[in-house]
């Protein structure tokens, strides 16, 4: 009896567990997402993601993304978080916010945008709860 429930308890934690939306097309400045349509820069999580709009935490290519640019992100519990730098590596990433991130145990992914997308897409058909704020252009 007591095996069955933790199998079910198991079963539905497992079921639980919501794939991030994949990025199907990118190009400057523009990002298609899957389930959620076209976006500029984006902020990406299991089970969603919306537009990331830096004058909501005052954001700028330096000093970077900070600690509140992923607070959204860690909200949904990510395995993984993919920080993408831009496509002329313009975005730079605050050291408060990589170690807000290390302190939570999320594992960090930073890279050029194309690439990004690419490890960030990889991690999804994998399964990863993976998050990720992705700047589309430089």
């Amino acid at each position: 009896m007591v095996s069955f429930e933790i199998a079910r308890v198991w079963r539905r934690a497992t079921v639980c567990r919501m794939q991030s939306p994949r990025v199907r097309d990118h190009s400057w400045g523009h990002l298609s997402v899957e389930v959620i349509g076209d976006l500029g820069d984006a902020k990406l999580w299991p089970g969603g993601g919306r537009e990331w709009n830096w004058a909501e935490t005052g954001t700028h290519h330096e000093p970077g993304i900070q600690p509140d640019d992923v607070q959204e992100l860690l909200e949904h519990n990510p395995d993984v978080v993919v920080l993408t730098r831009g496509r002329e590596l313009r975005l730079q990433v605050m050291d408060a916010t990589l170690e807000l991130l290390e302190r939570r145990g999320v594992r960090v992914v930073r890279d050029e945008t194309a690439s990004a997308i690419d490890a960030y897409n990889d991690l999804v058909d994998q399964g990863v709860q993976v998050a990720a704020l992705i700047h589309s252009t430089c």
